[in-house]
């Protein structure tokens, strides 16, 4: 059952069912960022792979497909084809990098290799004339504007019925349409922040083209979630595992409406989590917003399986299974309960190879789909699932959850154990929760902590000789981090004021005992990732 109905009238949500968009998967790195960008225009989407079975299809029933790019030649052996099911639906599709190529093939035109490939910022210029409905805002006819191009192959000669609406220096066909069919191939990619007004173009094909009216709001999915719940749930109990971060309150705070008394939260104090936070959720839930919340005192527990362990994945799904097995604890004490609710939200689910496609490459495992045990007593119960993280924190400040609370930085549900690199210590936690509590002091007090999407501090287990008044100091490392980024899929590293990176790094030295050297990290994602472990 799809997350995004928005209404308890079942006329309505049969309609508003009926509006989305079908992406196709063949093997992009960006596809989740053209599900995003769908997103954006209020309208519902779903990513498949490209094999999708011809029922499947006609059951989804999309009133627009997008083909994704890829990382294969459409001459490669056993190249992705054209699903027939999908052409035959007879709606609107947008080709994208590989997907016009294959749409070019596909209808009489061909494909060769590019003399010169185009990786990176390339400029495109309009056709005269043939611009149309998919450029209608986005580039005006005659005009140029700054694309994203990655490719190795383009379409050398239009199939029948097509015309060229865009141009480039090494692509003389960088983008085709045909108006009768309602066929579309741009060779570039708008769903990246690097082409200029991208989002129109996207908005254009699923609003205008598609003819889709934009239902999909956050107070509907609200609506339809609690109903949602209610019905799944039934009598029975559910437990969450919060954590105090973004995720898991709207978890909480939407759980609760739905389920009231129903509702147990369970706060585990694991020793990896920030300076005061336990106190602080227990306040904000269990006095201020009236929720159950029982708090267990872990630290000891978690401290002593984590101990000689240095792999991050490791220590992920010994973090996640020692909290399933608290859980599960506590669940035994609670009459009736039979879900673990989880604040699992859809960039989780992509990074740990858990999209429909199961192409995505496994860049690590999350604890909440990574770290499960399959004999696991508890039924999940994850209602922010395919959701992206804007669109968590409009639907809890639909919920009245305070604005601070809910654009708080992400904060990994392994907490500290993935910030202390290499094996965790309590000596190593205590350190790095008073530095990051001084870097998170410093960026609000100056006003930057909102134009930051995500800052912390690493932990690095390595001793660096320093000077402190007249004597020598052998001490820790540690590392701010700080990035820019509207969907976590990709970052850019926040240009940080160098006074205020020197105050934060003075407080940090002056102030904790322990530590003689602050470093900055200015990696993007990619190549890096947000998180260092």
């Amino acid at each position: 059952m799809s997350p995004l109905a928005f209404t308890l009238d079942i006329a309505m949500s049969d309609a508003l069912h009926s509006e989305k968009i079908l992406i196709l998967d063949y093997g992009s790195q960006y596809t989740q960022l053209i599900a995003r960008r769908v997103r954006e225009t209020q309208v519902y989407c779903e990513i498949h792979g490209h094999e999708m079975a011809a029922e499947a299809v006609r059951a989804f029933n999309p009133q627009g497909v997008i083909l994704s790019g890829g990382h294969q030649s459409v001459y490669d052996v056993g190249a992705a084809e054209l699903n027939d099911a999908v052409m035959a639906l007879g709606v609107p599709v947008l080709g994208i990098c590989y997907g016009m190529q294959l749409l070019g093939r596909h209808f009489g035109g061909t494909v060769a290799p590019s003399d010169k490939r185009e990786y990176g910022r390339a400029e495109i210029q309009a056709c005269a004339g043939q611009v149309g409905a998919l450029f209608e805002g986005f580039v005006e006819a005659g005009a140029k504007s700054t694309v994203w191009m990655s490719h190795g192959d383009h379409v050398e000669m239009l199939p029948k019925g097509f015309v060229t609406t865009a141009s480039t220096l090494n692509a003389p066909l960088a983008a085709m349409a045909n108006e009768a069919t309602h066929m579309y191939g741009v060779q570039f990619h708008p769903e990246v922040n690097h082409t200029d007004n991208g989002e129109r173009l996207i908005h254009n094909f699923v609003r205008t083209i598609c003819g889709c009216h934009g239902l999909w709001t956050s107070d509907g999915f609200i609506e339809y979630e609690v109903e949602r719940v209610r019905a799944l749930v039934g009598d029975d109990k559910v437990i969450l595992g919060l954590s105090g971060g973004v995720d898991s309150s709207v978890v909480a705070a939407l759980l609760h409406r739905a389920i009231g008394e129903q509702l147990t939260c369970v706060f585990v104090d694991n020793g990896l989590l920030r300076l005061n936070e336990g106190d602080q959720v227990m306040e904000t839930f269990a006095q201020n917003m009236g929720v159950k919340v029982i708090r267990v005192d872990a630290e000891a527990r978690f401290l002593g399986k984590l101990a000689g362990v240095s792999d991050p994945e490791k220590k992920r799904k010994i973090i996640g299974h020692t909290f399933i097995e608290i859980f599960d604890e506590e669940a035994g004490k609670i009459e009736n309960a039979k879900w673990l609710a989880q604040g699992t939200i859809y960039p989780d689910v992509v990074e740990s190879a858990g999209t429909k496609t199961g192409k995505a490459t496994n860049i690590k495992s999350h604890h909440n789909v990574g770290g499960l045990p399959e004999d696991m007593q508890l039924k999940l119960l994850e209602p922010l699932r395919e959701l992206f993280k804007d669109e968590v924190r409009k639907v809890g400040l639909e919920l009245g959850l305070p604005h601070r609370m809910v654009f708080r930085h992400p904060f990994p549900g392994p907490g500290l154990g993935v910030r202390i690199l290499g094996e965790v210590k309590k000596e190593y936690a205590d350190l790095l929760r008073r530095a990051d509590a001084i870097y998170m002091d410093e960026l609000y007090a100056s006003g930057h902590y909102e134009r930051i999407s995500q800052a912390f501090t690493v932990f690095l287990p390595v001793k660096s000789v320093g000077v402190m008044g007249d004597g020598r100091t052998y001490d820790y490392v540690v590392a701010l981090r700080a990035v820019e980024t509207k969907d976590f899929m990709t970052a850019t590293w926040y240009p940080m004021p160098h006074d205020l990176l020197s105050h934060i790094a003075n407080r940090i030295i002056n102030e904790i005992d322990g530590i003689n050297r602050v470093t900055y990290d200015i990696t993007s994602k990619p190549p890096g990732t947000i998180e260092w472990e």
